[in-house]
């Protein structure tokens, strides 16, 4: 195999020998930081990623801004942390360093090298850097994951056989650590950065998501993560707070400017139309949870869908704000509980 030049072209096929002159860093490592090159590489192998019950690779479907492509972190056993390479994902821009995202593809003739296919270089998406999902570690134990969320900054190949397959039924899991973990690994990432306004924005969310949280736990109440599988979608919903005894889900807001409001109102119903036909000895009830009560149009607005509020009060306190209109849980639709069997007691 001929020795790359500094020219690397997406899906160019080639083995770690090759790539870490050029790129740097070392070892056979999923993540390797290349300090003197400024560079952080990320290798990806379905194979390795099926003993563990996942699989990286590009979502079906682009968001507003563009393609996404998923990559699990590092961390065999136990549930994962941003610390080592995991960290220095996060932490490449902030580093100077960009990142580089190869595939398995094969193997070296005669040799049990692998290959590796160049797919590009990536960044991670500033609006929503990672998720917390649950996946088995190698001793088979359910664990958290670290799925980080990477976009491309340039040239980059995007191949059918790469792409993650839609879900062929609507599932969902429930995490009973995940959301608060996310939130305080997003707020640990926040102190080291620069404030603007839209961490500002993020901070008051996870802080009254974790607030809501405390009250709700101290009073008895079960408050879990949801993790929503679409059906033919790759794409998730995950909502921090939902409460397993009520079967409540709650959307948390940074304000009650009509934007927030609504993008909130949005995220509801895009899960309504999954989970209003789940099996629970109680109906479905959607709360937006606020800062601050929003004003009577909005209010109204949310009511007329059905879904009631939860806002912050003077005296530090949550008040309920039910909505006037129930929405019908009559609806049958193909969907699947995955490690819930709580729900239905």
């Amino acid at each position: 195999m001929t020795t790359p030049t500094p020219g690397l072209q997406p899906g160019d096929v080639l083995a770690r020998a090759d790539i870490h002159p050029v790129l740097g860093g070392s070892g056979f490592a999923g993540i390797c930081p290349a300090k003197e090159k400024r560079n952080v590489l990320l290798f990806s192998d379905s194979k390795i990623g099926e003993r563990y019950g996942y699989r990286d690779g590009w979502l079906a479907e682009d968001d507003d801004i563009g393609p996404i492509l998923t990559y699990t972190g590092v961390g065999k056993q136990g549930d994962q942390t941003l610390r080592g390479g995991n960290s220095a994902i996060l932490e490449a821009a902030d580093k100077g360093r960009t990142l580089h995202v190869f595939i398995a593809v094969g193997k070296v003739p005669g040799s049990d090298a692998r290959t590796h296919k160049y797919i590009g270089q990536f960044k991670v998406d500033e609006r929503n850097a990672f998720e917390i999902r649950e996946a088995k570690d190698e001793l088979g134990q359910n664990r958290n994951v670290i799925v980080f969320r990477l976009r491309p900054t340039g040239p980059h190949i995007r191949e059918t056989y790469d792409t993650l397959q839609p879900a062929p039924h609507s599932r969902f899991r429930l995490q009973r650590t995940a959301g608060r973990i996310a939130r305080a690994y997003r707020r640990q990432r926040r102190q080291q950065q620069p404030t603007n306004a839209e961490q500002a924005s993020a901070a008051t969310r996870d802080d009254l998501a974790d607030a809501f949280e405390d009250r709700e736990t101290a009073a008895g109440e079960n408050i879990v993560q949801l993790e929503l599988s679409m059906r033919n979608s790759t794409s998730q919903l995950v909502f921090d707070l939902y409460n397993q005894t009520n079967n409540t889900l709650y959307e948390p807001t940074s304000s009650t400017a009509d934007e927030s409001i609504t993008q909130a109102l949005a995220q509801l119903l895009h899960a309504r139309r999954y989970l209003r036909s789940l099996s629970h000895h109680q109906p479905l009830h959607l709360m937006v949870l606020a800062p601050t009560l929003p004003r009577e149009d909005l209010r109204d607005l949310l009511a007329e869908h059905g879904i009631g509020i939860v806002y912050r009060n003077d005296s530090g306190d949550f008040s309920e704000f039910e909505a006037s209109t129930t929405t019908s849980n009559s609806a049958h639709r193909d969907f699947r509980c995955v490690d819930c069997p709580a729900l239905a007691s």
